[in-house]
């Protein structure tokens, strides 16, 4: 009997090797859970301080009566490629756009991109277009369309998109 369970000696050690192998991978998986985790609300706190900004944005132009929705003439012709082919232009950036040269208010309603820091200390990039159209049936309007860009990837898909129109017979 005594040989019988020096044989089995060796037993323990292998159960205790194949429970320390199930436990690391157990808290390898926990760690992917944790790090996916992570990942998924740095970028939705992107998203959100995106749309924040765009609202923030759009609040300017709202607070503008019909005829001083423009944007200065100079900044967009001095637009890069990310903003001249924005879905928002719709075209042509030369007949498309209203422009004013003498845009007057706040800076920010003037500027077609500007860059700027989020509440969340990241880098985002703020695009504004403003289209003039007229329906078929219908009186003429403005269509503003601000779009938050993460401005360390600029190639990449806009992270929020707001659109407004206003109205010439109400003038806002």
């Amino acid at each position: 009997m005594v040989k019988r369970l020096r044989r089995q000696d060796a037993f323990g050690l292998v159960e205790l090797l194949i429970a320390m192998l199930i436990l690391s991978i157990a808290l390898l998986g926990i760690l992917a859970a944790f790090s996916a985790g992570q990942l998924a609300l740095r970028r939705a706190s992107h998203l959100s301080t995106a749309a924040s900004l765009a609202d923030q944005q759009m609040e300017l132009y709202r607070a503008l009566t019909y005829t001083a929705i423009a944007l200065d003439t100079t900044s967009v012709q001095a637009t890069d490629s990310t903003y001249r082919g924005d879905t928002a232009l719709g075209g042509n950036l030369a007949n498309d756009v209203t422009t004013s040269s003498g845009c007057s208010g706040l800076p920010n309603q003037c500027v077609p991109s500007r860059s700027l820091t989020g509440p969340d200390h990241g880098g985002y990039r703020v695009d504004t277009y403003v289209v003039s159209q007229t329906p078929a049936i219908g009186r003429a309007e403005k269509l503003v369309t601000v779009v938050v860009r993460d401005s360390t990837n600029l190639s990449g898909r806009a992270l929020a998109r707001e659109a407004t129109t206003f109205d010439s017979s109400t003038g806002n």
